[in-house]
């Protein structure tokens, strides 16, 4: 999904934290938890004034699973991977009943989650969403 595409409302947004959090060297990785914590609130704030449409599911792995609890609120659900967040969202993206559209740019992971349907959308797009 390019630039200037919003998402269709019924879609369900999947977003790989990790790979979208990562994709701005602004130092998160000294406070992984932190830096999830900032990104949920942010996500849920877009959510709210209506620049998102849910559902958006928002997958932490690792040390970011600190940052915000697993639980759905103003839109924005938060899971925690076990292990693997790419494993996670690959069974997300399978077992969703609506469209998919996978926010990451990973590509073994959209090459993963192509295979079942599912849009995809980078990093960029979606902090632009955020208003970054």
């Amino acid at each position: 999904m390019g630039p200037g595409r919003e998402v269709p409302t019924g879609t369900v947004l999947l977003v790989d934290a990790a790979n979208v959090i990562g994709s701005r060297p602004d130092g998160w990785w000294r406070d992984r938890a932190g830096a999830a914590a900032g990104f949920v609130v942010r996500v849920r704030a877009a959510v709210v004034a209506g620049h998102l449409a849910g559902p958006v599911v928002v997958v932490l792995e690792g040390a970011s699973r600190a940052g915000a609890p697993e639980g759905a609120a103003d839109g924005v659900e938060v899971r925690h991977a076990p292990g693997s967040g790419d494993d996670l969202l690959v069974d997300l993206a399978r077992e969703a009943a609506d469209p998919v559209t996978l926010v990451t740019a990973d590509r073994e992971l959209r090459g993963r989650v192509r295979g079942l349907g599912a849009e995809l959308a980078g990093p960029g797009w979606f902090l632009g969403l955020l208003g970054d």
